[in-house]
């Protein structure tokens, strides 16, 4: 990405704002370094703001690829990327939350390992770990601080690396608590200072209309519907996201985990629209552009001094807040749900550092092969949901199937799923694979799962909850 042209000003206030986070990220760096409860659950304390603030900041890390999604396929991006999230996450709300944050446990591999043994919850946290993995957070923290202060990527990736995972691994949770606060107000204040300039400057929908190829306003946005239903799969990401099950752990109470969720995705909906709409005057009124720079560039024509700095404040923040979040997840599963599983005599919270230092190797092995946010999203998603989709909704009811069959079915959809995604990618290429008969590799690790089913009938009983 080429520089963005920003002044004094605004480069101090976004300098301001990395030292500023960063300070506020070590207020507790030490005091719980020790505490496991305090480093991996903020101490079970979460208030209702806390919670909906953390939660809300979390899930929004992938802002440049809104920006890449909406300037390549418009409206269907909300599509998309917002309503099956809502929908799954009010579902998530109403029957999981309470019920996860009675457990008292940590993870969820811990529900693997209690429910189904430890080849399953091993196996589990294996896909959870690639699930949690920061690269698309880290690929876009690297080139929007590259872009702003016009340094090299690489130069950049270390600093955002620093800025955003040093409070974290020093404080855990609760440093990331106290920063996502904060972060949830610029995110808002920065996006909110873009769009009211975009419609006092060009007007609203019919600007839009006038402007945009017609496919960008359709909800279908010239798809074929099985890749928009793939995306609807790939929203069952909530019932499988570690991220939500943190909070849910880590609230303080059963209400303040289900209301939290509910008012959470309030606040989803109006951060959509507001960066739905910038990516359409994006869209609208540059070409010839990197659809992953549309934001920053947009931010960059638009804005004046100080303002302009904020933007980029907003920014930022939107990508650190999921950025240390996500990356202290997958520290956790490879420090807790993997190590420490192998080694229960050691240190958990030393172990979950070690995780991070694990995290950030393998996620810049993931932004060498897959430089591009969405595509990372999508690897990701496609290849390690439909293994962990059944074995953690069939925790919820009181339908037991056998650890072995668990484990049969997680690991051949896996390896269901890798293969046709392989076979697609040597039929086409890793930027854009050819799947026979256009059958995405989704459905394929769902499908398998469905196979095995019918062969747990004879292992299969209702549990008595007794």
């Amino acid at each position: 990405m080429t520089p963005v042209r920003l002044t004094l000003i605004d480069l101090i206030i976004v300098a301001v704002y990395l030292v500023g986070i960063f300070l506020v990220g070590l207020k507790y760096a030490r005091n719980y370094r020790s505490d496991i409860d305090e480093y991996l659950l903020a101490g079970r304390k979460l208030s209702l703001p806390a919670f909906v603030a953390t939660l809300v900041a979390t899930w929004y890390g992938g802002i440049l690829g809104v920006g890449e999604f909406t300037y390549r396929y418009g409206i269907l991006n909300w599509v998309t990327q917002g309503l099956p999230y809502y929908v799954f996450a009010i579902l998530f709300a109403i029957f999981l939350a309470p019920r996860i944050q009675r457990s008292g446990l940590y993870t969820i591999p811990d529900q693997l390992y209690q429910r189904y043994g430890r080849p399953v919850g091993f196996l589990g946290s294996i896909f959870i770990f690639f699930l949690t993995n920061p690269a698309p957070h880290l690929l876009m923290i690297a080139i929007l601080i590259s872009a702003i202060f016009n340094i090299s990527f690489w130069i950049a990736f270390l600093v955002g690396l620093f800025f955003s995972l040093v409070y974290v691994f020093l404080g855990g949770m609760r440093s990331d608590v106290l920063t996502d606060i904060v972060q949830f107000g610029l995110m808002f204040l920065g996006f909110g200072i873009l769009v009211v300039n975009l419609v006092k400057k060009y007007g609203g929908l019919t600007f839009l209309q006038q402007n945009l190829p017609s496919n960008y306003l359709r909800f279908s946005g010239g798809e074929n519907w099985q890749y928009i239903l793939v995306w609807f799969f790939i929203a069952f990401w909530t019932f499988v996201d570690p991220g939500f099950y943190q909070r849910c752990y880590a609230a303080r109470s059963p209400q303040t985990a289900r209301r939290g969720i509910l008012i959470s995705v309030i606040f989803w909906l109006i951060f959509d629209m507001l960066t739905t709409t910038s990516g359409l005057f994006a869209r609208a009124l540059l070409t010839n552009i990197d659809p992953l720079t549309a934001f920053p560039r947009l931010g960059e024509i638009i804005l004046g001094n100080c303002w302009r700095g904020l933007f980029f404040v907003g920014l930022l923040a939107t990508i650190m807040s999921t950025l240390d979040s996500v990356s202290l997840l997958s520290a956790m599963t490879f420090g807790r749900d993997i190590l420490w599983r192998l080694k229960p005599d050691t240190a958990i919270n030393r172990n979950t550092q070690i995780g991070f230092i694990v995290t950030i190797l393998v996620s810049t092995m993931v932004i060498l092969f897959i430089p591009s946010v969405v595509k990372i999203w999508y690897t990701l998603g496609t290849l390690f949901i439909p293994g962990l989709l059944i074995p953690i909704i069939c925790n919820f009811t009181k339908y037991k199937f056998g650890p072995n069959m668990i484990f049969t079915g997680m690991l051949g959809s896996f390896l269901a799923t890798l293969i046709w995604f392989l076979i697609g990618i040597k039929k086409g290429s890793l930027a854009e694979p050819l799947f026979i008969l256009n059958i995405q590799p989704f459905f394929v690790g769902l499908f398998t799962w469905l196979f095995l089913l019918p062969l747990a009938s004879t292992r299969f009983s209702i549990n008595s909850g007794r």
